[in-house]
């Protein structure tokens, strides 16, 4: 139950991260240490800002740079990559397409899911079949994507190890048939300035993305830098602000980790209000059990 925090903790999971594969990591006082401060952040913020994640800063800065070329383009040229059903709802979102709540998200949005095969899942999985739909330009989109993809599944898996201890079990409780072959999501979002009319700033009525809770299990949030939008609430309804860190995620639990849990980690409300003038980029990866296990047994 997340309680009235007031800011949010940095964690260095480094320790972690060094240690996780090593079957005597539980005995390394450097991950118990990490392993405590993760059960500590998950009971009573559900978001913590990870350090120490090993994805070099370059690639971090270059992904929300190719991002802010591609939301430069015309619309003509994003519309290539369009979302659609016969896609997989892959592709390009226009600003409002997206809904939370009934209400039109102010932003755009390229959506890429891990790619499932026909007929992998069966029915159940038929929605979710096909191929990520990546721009020709900018040039190396896709490769780039690709590898940043790979590394934040490595890291979500290994800081899941971490919460794995922290709830008490093994660490690979969140591997095998729930987490194994684990599915994923990644939105590359870009949120317009702010408003003005007469002079006035009017980013109350420009919700970037309504108040709400991630369902899977762990989520990387990498945020343009100087621009605070991302805003988390706490017990008493008070929206603290999660302001971009240098050389850390934004990291929050979902949904799922809270049925997992039996509720002792609640995901937290949290919601986008970009009230700077300029345009904003947020590059958000979500990692999420297993997609047989989500389906059969969710």
């Amino acid at each position: 139950m997340a309680t009235d925090f007031k800011s949010i903790p940095i964690i260095d999971v480094a320790p972690l991260l060094a240690k996780c594969d090593d079957p005597k990591m539980v005995q390394d006082p450097a991950v118990r240490e990490v392993v405590k401060q993760l059960d500590q952040a998950c009971r009573e913020a559900g978001f913590f800002y990870a350090k120490g994640h090993g994805i070099p800063e370059t690639m971090v800065k270059e992904v929300r740079n190719i991002t802010h070329k591609f939301f430069d383009l015309p619309y003509e040229e994003k519309l290539k990559i369009k979302m659609t059903p016969a896609a997989g709802y892959r592709g390009y979102q226009r600003i409002g397409e997206n809904i939370t709540k009934g209400v039109p998200d102010m932003h755009e949005a390229i959506d890429c899911y891990k790619e499932l095969k026909q007929g992998m899942y069966g029915a159940l999985g038929k929605p979710m079949e096909g191929c990520n739909q990546w721009p020709h330009y900018p040039p190396n989109f896709k490769e780039l994507m690709e590898e940043y993809i790979s590394l934040c599944t490595e890291v979500s898996r290994k800081i899941m190890r971490g919460i794995a201890l922290a709830l008490g079990g093994s660490p690979d409780e969140f591997e095998g048939e729930r987490g194994g072959d684990a599915f994923w999501v990644m939105r590359l979002i870009g949120y317009p300035g702010a408003s003005t009319a007469n002079g006035k700033c009017t980013s109350e009525n420009d919700i970037g993305c309504g108040a709400h809770t991630d369902y899977g299990l762990l989520t990387l949030v990498n945020q343009d830098e100087n621009i605070t939008a991302l805003q988390v609430r706490n017990q008493a309804g008070e929206w603290i602000s999660a302001p971009p860190n240098p050389g850390t995620f934004v990291c929050n639990i979902g949904d799922m980790l809270k049925i997992l849990s039996n509720g002792l980690y609640e995901s937290t409300l949290h919601r986008v209000i970009n009230k700077s003038q300029t345009y904003r980029v947020c590059v958000a990866f979500f990692y999420e059990v297993n997609i047989y296990y989500d389906l059969i047994k969710g």
